[in-house]
């Protein structure tokens, strides 16, 4: 995965699965925390991207 917020993600699943295989409810809070943190550094990467899309996109209609 390339996201940036993969390893986020990933580690958040890992860490539900492992609190939820052994009953703990705080390390199954904490990678549902991880894995909004990931989710939320994907989104604004993908916002990141179509701001620069729209000002390339712009620039190329000035010179046309």
């Amino acid at each position: 995965m390339g996201d940036k917020g993969a390893m986020d993600k990933m580690k958040g699943k890992a860490k539900q699965k492992a609190g939820k295989a052994m009953g703990d409810e705080r390390l199954k809070s904490e990678g549902r925390t991880d894995e909004a943190k990931g989710k939320a550094k994907n989104a604004m990467g993908n916002a990141k991207e179509n701001v620069q899309g729209m000002k390339d996109s712009l620039k190329n209609k000035d010179r046309a």
